[in-house]
Protein backbone atom coordinates (compact mmCIF):
# COMPACT_ATOMS: atom_id res chain seq x y z
CA UNK A 1 0.00 0.00 0.00
CA UNK A 2 1.54 3.68 -1.13
CA UNK A 3 0.61 6.90 -0.58
CA UNK A 4 1.33 8.25 -4.21
CA UNK A 5 -1.97 9.44 -4.85
CA UNK A 6 -2.64 12.99 -2.73
CA UNK A 7 -4.88 12.73 -0.35
CA UNK A 8 -7.30 14.62 -2.04
CA UNK A 9 -8.08 12.21 -4.42
CA UNK A 10 -7.95 9.11 -1.75
CA UNK A 11 -10.62 11.35 -0.04
CA UNK A 12 -12.87 11.53 -2.63
CA UNK A 13 -12.57 7.58 -4.15
CA UNK A 14 -13.23 6.97 -0.59
CA UNK A 15 -16.12 8.74 -0.45
CA UNK A 16 -17.72 7.35 -3.96
CA UNK A 17 -17.21 4.53 -2.21
CA UNK A 18 -19.05 4.87 0.94
CA UNK A 19 -21.85 6.39 -0.79
CA UNK A 20 -22.01 3.48 -3.02
CA UNK A 21 -21.94 0.93 -0.06
CA UNK A 22 -24.38 3.25 1.86
CA UNK A 23 -27.09 3.65 -0.85
CA UNK A 24 -27.17 0.09 -1.13
CA UNK A 25 -27.44 -1.13 2.12
CA UNK A 26 -24.27 -2.55 2.99
CA UNK A 27 -21.95 -2.74 5.67
CA UNK A 28 -18.04 -2.11 5.68
CA UNK A 29 -18.06 -5.91 6.47
CA UNK A 30 -20.48 -7.23 3.57
CA UNK A 31 -18.28 -5.40 1.39
CA UNK A 32 -14.75 -5.69 2.90
CA UNK A 33 -15.84 -10.07 2.54
CA UNK A 34 -17.59 -9.80 -0.67
CA UNK A 35 -14.32 -7.77 -2.01
CA UNK A 36 -11.90 -10.25 -0.39
CA UNK A 37 -10.16 -7.73 1.60
CA UNK A 38 -9.77 -7.17 5.31
CA UNK A 39 -12.58 -5.07 7.08
CA UNK A 40 -10.08 -2.72 8.49
CA UNK A 41 -8.61 -1.65 5.40
CA UNK A 42 -11.53 -1.13 3.66
CA UNK A 43 -12.56 1.27 6.58
CA UNK A 44 -8.94 2.78 5.39
CA UNK A 45 -9.87 3.31 1.77
CA UNK A 46 -13.42 4.81 2.64
CA UNK A 47 -11.68 7.46 5.04
CA UNK A 48 -9.10 8.00 2.56
CA UNK A 49 -6.46 7.25 4.28
CA UNK A 50 -3.87 4.20 2.07
CA UNK A 51 -4.13 4.50 -2.06
CA UNK A 52 -5.35 1.01 -2.74
CA UNK A 53 -3.85 -0.82 -5.55
CA UNK A 54 -5.92 -1.19 -8.59
CA UNK A 55 -6.73 -5.01 -8.37
CA UNK A 56 -8.76 -3.83 -4.88
CA UNK A 57 -10.51 -1.00 -6.44
CA UNK A 58 -11.84 -3.54 -9.23
CA UNK A 59 -12.56 -6.11 -6.66
CA UNK A 60 -14.59 -3.10 -4.71
CA UNK A 61 -16.28 -2.29 -7.50
CA UNK A 62 -17.76 -5.49 -8.37
CA UNK A 63 -18.65 -6.01 -4.69
CA UNK A 64 -20.74 -2.50 -4.99
CA UNK A 65 -22.04 -3.78 -8.41
CA UNK A 66 -21.00 -0.64 -10.30
CA UNK A 67 -19.84 0.66 -13.45
CA UNK A 68 -16.25 1.36 -13.12
CA UNK A 69 -17.04 4.94 -14.43
CA UNK A 70 -19.02 5.35 -11.48
CA UNK A 71 -15.36 6.12 -9.27
CA UNK A 72 -13.80 7.97 -12.22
Amino acid sequence: MTHAMPNKDQKELGNKFRKAREAAHLTQLEVAKAAGINVSYYAEIERGEVNPSFDKIKKIVRALKLDSFDIV
